[in-house]
């Protein structure tokens, strides 16, 4: 069975009564063609070059203006066996993996679990890592905002929903609409290209099926003509990840922590209304109910409003990290992001209790230097005094002989 004739029925992709044949009453250049979407393939590795390029050249130096500083790394020493049990069982060894580590190697329990953690440290994302990623997430999202928002803004249907579906799926696309979808599909596709290298946070996985959802939801609704509702769901989510990756860049650097919490705040009253409040109340209810008001429910209708429903469900899992960190905001307990990499948390722990033993270790040091320092003066004193004595007895016998 030819399974790719299958894909492209119409029954999937049109409402009932409607064939790819009426479809071409609309200009070739009016009329959103399946093939348009290979345009995204190069513009998504064109923004992996352009992202290395930013973050090589421009994130540094805006990094060193915010005070971003990379942070000093200590190396673990050379130890092939430990290495091979880090990178194959685990980065996290229990006390028997670390007894058994002892023989293995011949070293004492401190040294193994000060190994591990320095090379936990390793593979620890620098600031400014952190920063040019956040950077370059700030910059593209703050140009597709701004342009789309410039393209939509004088069109009915961003006032007026229900003009998303009046005469679809016979509505004219326009070339910056076009622009705007190919743009938004390769800076996603791009995301996922480099998704082995990103930093991994707490919510890896979320991210992955937020970044395939949000692909198949842009190729979906486009091949589909649901290009005007298409545009306002990627409008809504970059007005509030400017406010997210700007909080970040901020948070990053040294001096800021009253911006960083002023946009973080912002950020927070923008994502819950954007997310849980317009997104269901407007986007939701538009592709639901509004559009049977155009034609009757086909596959696209149930296909398209389950992606949405899945990206719905992120949003409120977001949402719960988000209250997280305005709990302990307001509590003044808040001191990076939730969504952070867990190894931060566990290194944090570490490095406290190394610094502890460290002074321990530094203070009965000092404390035994200043003992041993302490005999050694009084043992130097003792000398010359009799030294002292002795030259006087010494001085005095020859006197009295000489008499």
């Amino acid at each position: 069975m030819d399974l790719l004739p299958d894909i492209w029925r119409q029954e999937y992709w049109l409402p009932p009564g409607v064939t790819w044949r009426d479809m071409e009453q609309l200009a070739e250049s009016d009329r959103p063609r399946p093939h348009d979407l290979l345009v995204a393939l190069p513009l998504a590795l064109g923004f992996v070059a352009l992202r290395y390029m930013f973050e090589r050249f421009f994130a540094p130096p805006m990094g060193r203006c915010l005070g971003v500083k990379k942070r000093l790394q200590v190396t673990a020493a050379p130890s092939p066996k430990l290495e091979v049990f880090y990178s194959q069982r685990s980065r996290q060894p229990t006390q028997s993996d670390i007894v058994s580590l002892m023989s293995l190697c011949g070293k004492t329990q401190r040294q193994i679990e000060r190994w591990f953690r320095l090379r936990r440290n390793q593979d620890r994302p620098c600031q400014t890592k952190k920063f040019g990623e956040a950077a370059w997430r700030f910059f593209f999202y703050l140009t597709a905002f701004m342009s789309g928002l410039a393209c939509l803004v004088v069109r009915p249907w961003f006032w007026d929903l229900r003009e998303c579906w009046r005469r679809y799926p016979f509505q004219p696309m326009e070339r910056a609409h076009y622009w705007y979808y190919m743009l938004e599909l390769g800076f996603y596709g791009s995301l996922l290209l480099r998704i082995s290298v990103d930093i991994k946070r707490k919510d890896f996985k979320e991210q992955v099926i937020h970044h395939l959802a949000t692909i198949f939801l842009l190729s979906f609704s486009y091949c589909a003509n649901y290009i005007r509702i298409g545009t306002l769901v990627m409008l809504l989510h970059d007005s509030s990840d400017i406010l997210l990756e700007s909080a970040k860049m901020f948070n990053y650097g040294t001096g800021w922590r009253k911006t960083c919490d002023t946009l973080f705040v912002v950020f927070a009253v923008a994502f819950l209304v954007t997310r849980l409040v317009i997104f269901p109340s407007k986007i939701i209810h538009t592709t639901l109910v509004l559009s049977m008001e155009a034609f009757e429910p086909f596959f696209g209708y149930y296909f398209f409003n389950v992606l949405l429903m899945v990206l719905q469900v992120l949003h409120i899992f977001w949402a719960g990290l988000i209250l997280r960190m305005v709990y302990k905001f307001l509590k003044g307990k808040l001191e990076k992001d939730e969504r952070s990499d867990e190894e931060s948390e566990i290194e944090e722990d570490d490095k406290g209790g190394e610094e502890n033993m460290d002074q321990g270790e530094d203070y009965c040091l000092e404390k035994s230097k200043n003992t041993l320092n302490s005999q050694l003066s009084m043992l130097t004193n003792n000398c010359v005094l009799n030294n002292l004595t002795n030259h006087r007895a010494s001085v005095a016998d020859r006197m009295r002989k000489a008499q």
